[in-house]
């Protein structure tokens, strides 16, 4: 299963695509879901910054996607009538190993585990029977939100859009079953969260059509699902990782 990474090296600006194997990187002509070709390039990944797999032309994010979510977080047993959408600045994208900097304005800030899905090719208005086909890969992403502001605001533009929210990675893998996958939110080496994406409400093939009935989604956009339950806030030094079954581990410390 080939890995796909973006990286930079400390000659060259500008970033680049790769496939990861093992410590060894092979860079690609151009983004993965354009197309991109292997080269002769080559490259230890110990001399070369990883980071997050994406460029987006947006976020987009699923609130209350997980029914034991919903129940323990907001004390509701009905599920959300249609798909909580909401968008994360692509400011607030950070790789694996990566710092999450908690902002002066919250006095708590919560992970939140979630598998991301990416684009491949252009969609509007797709359907649901069709949506397979607009999937490039899937990832690991840590929704980090500030609930105190989120509480606070009503929106969540502030409280989800901080910069160093939305540490994603470390790369991306395509053809997995994501019917019924594991994803856990481990914090200092303790498994707190843990559930299947078999519990979605919403799955990932109605999102891309709820969400291409709205915007247009452009390859490399990513989109993150929505978090089981068992959110909790991060102290400074913590550690959190992201694991998802056949996806990856994705790792970052609280600063």
């Amino acid at each position: 299963m080939k890995k796909y990474i973006r990286f930079q090296t400390d000659t060259n600006e500008s970033t680049q695509y790769g496939v990861i194997d093992n410590d060894s990187i092979t860079a690609l002509t151009s983004a993965p879901w354009n197309g991109g070709s292997e080269t002769e390039e080559k490259h230890v990944a110990d001399s070369v910054k990883i980071l997050a797999p994406v460029a987006p032309s947006k976020i987009i994010c699923i609130g209350l996607n997980y029914h034991a979510h919903v129940k323990a977080s907001y004390s509701a047993d009905e599920a959300p009538e249609n798909p909580l959408l909401f968008l994360k600045p692509s400011s607030s994208l950070i790789g694996d190993g990566d710092e999450i900097i908690h902002p002066k304005q919250s006095e708590r800030v919560d992970y939140e585990a979630e598998l991301g899905v990416v684009i491949g090719k252009t969609a509007k208005n797709i359907s649901e029977k069709d949506a397979n086909d607009y999937i490039f890969g899937f990832t690991c992403v840590n929704d980090v939100t500030a609930r105190d502001l989120q509480k606070k605001d009503g929106q969540w533009s502030r409280a989800k859009g901080f910069d160093t929210f939305c540490p994603t990675g470390p790369y991306i893998v395509k053809d997995v079953d994501y019917s019924d996958i594991l994803i856990e939110g481990i914090v200092n080496g303790e498994v707190i969260q843990s559930g299947s994406t078999a519990q979605m409400i919403f799955k990932i093939p109605f999102l891309i059509e709820y969400i291409s009935s709205v915007m247009t989604l452009y390859p490399g956009d990513l989109i993150s699902t929505g978090t089981p339950a068992k959110i909790a806030p991060m102290k400074s030094g913590d550690e959190i990782e992201v694991r998802i079954q056949n996806v990856g581990t994705l790792k970052n410390r609280m600063s």
